[in-house]
């Protein structure tokens, strides 16, 4: 059973999981898909076609357009950005031109960040607060600035990776890490 606020508002066809949380002003379009247990804070706009996979958080004022893939478990801070369209103008509509935005699980989008459209988040990623993404996001690579750039590398809890002769470990939780030619790939053990 889900939770849907009094003031939210989910189009007929919309498809919403079990144990997901609407809060006040959500609205979801027709064509949505909101997997189990998520949670989309206040004033979230989710357009037709969108999939949000099981067990995000989608914090408040964030608008997911058309294009928009958040895999399992992805976390996007308040008032991040997500475009659909590379050159918009009022007076020529491209709507034929959306471009598919896929952001992997466990990924994190950090508050204010925005994401230029067409791009890929990898799994696990962390995209600091404010980023403007202009370019794909490897897999456990952590990108901050604008244009945002990368500047280290993450654990799938979070925590800060550190690599020696290609090899790492989280300090937090104990999972290891190999990075080859700039790409970390958890060692499962």
């Amino acid at each position: 059973m889900s939770f849907v606020h009094e003031t939210a508002v989910v189009d007929p066809g919309a498809r919403i999981g079990d144990g997901s949380s609407l809060w006040h002003f959500v609205h979801v379009c027709s064509r949505a898909v909101i997997g189990d247990n998520v949670t989309l804070g206040q004033n979230v706009f989710v357009a037709d076609d969108v999939v949000v996979g099981d067990h995000c958080r989608v914090q408040n004022n964030v608008s997911l357009y058309t294009g928009v893939r958040l895999a399992e478990g992805v976390f996007v801070g308040p008032s991040a950005v997500f475009t659909n369209v590379l050159r918009p103008r009022a007076r020529f509509p491209r709507r034929n031109q959306f471009q598919t935005t896929c952001v992997g699980e466990g990924a994190t989008i950090g508050a204010n960040a925005t994401i230029l459209c067409g791009r890929t988040v990898g799994r696990c990623a962390l995209v600091a607060a404010g980023s403007v993404v202009t370019r794909d996001v490897p897999d456990f690579c952590v990108v901050r600035g604008n244009p945002a750039r990368p500047c280290g590398h993450v654990c799938r809890c979070g925590e800060a990776l550190e690599f020696h002769d290609g090899h790492g470990q989280c300090e937090s939780c104990h999972r290891c890490y190999r990075l080859d030619d700039s790409k970390v790939m958890e060692i499962e053990t």
